[in-house]
């Protein structure tokens, strides 16, 4: 059975709380792992591959929100589940698998195609 937009808008409202949580909890991970100093090179370097992990954890997520947040301004707009490149009607299964998703299947295949 097929979600209906105000069901998909209600999953993104969700997603992005779920993420702010996420990237909060990142943000003061990162701030707490920038504070210490260890005493053994190996510890050190167990510190920045972990503080590494996080920095790019958080882009990630900042990314994911960032989309969520812009597909939330789509439904305010009356422009939500229209393809952002040719105008067409993002399909529905699209929309379910990826709620924020700015293209329709053919649109996003063509500009995956150019990187």
């Amino acid at each position: 059975m097929s979600l209906t937009y105000a069901e998909l808008q209600q999953l993104l409202l969700k997603q992005e709380g779920e993420l702010r949580s996420q990237l909060e909890s990142i943000h003061s991970e990162v701030r707490e792992d920038g504070v210490g100093y260890s005493n053994h090179i190996a510890d050190a370097a167990s510190e920045v591959f972990e503080q590494a992990r996080n920095v790019s954890v958080l882009q990630q997520l900042r990314r994911s929100y960032e989309d969520v947040q812009h597909a939330l301004q789509k439904f305010e707009d009356a422009t939500y589940g229209i393809c952002e490149s040719c105008g067409a009607l993002i399909d529905i299964p699209r929309l379910e698998a990826l709620p924020s998703a700015r293209y329709c299947v053919t649109c996003q295949t063509r500009l995956e195609g150019k990187r």
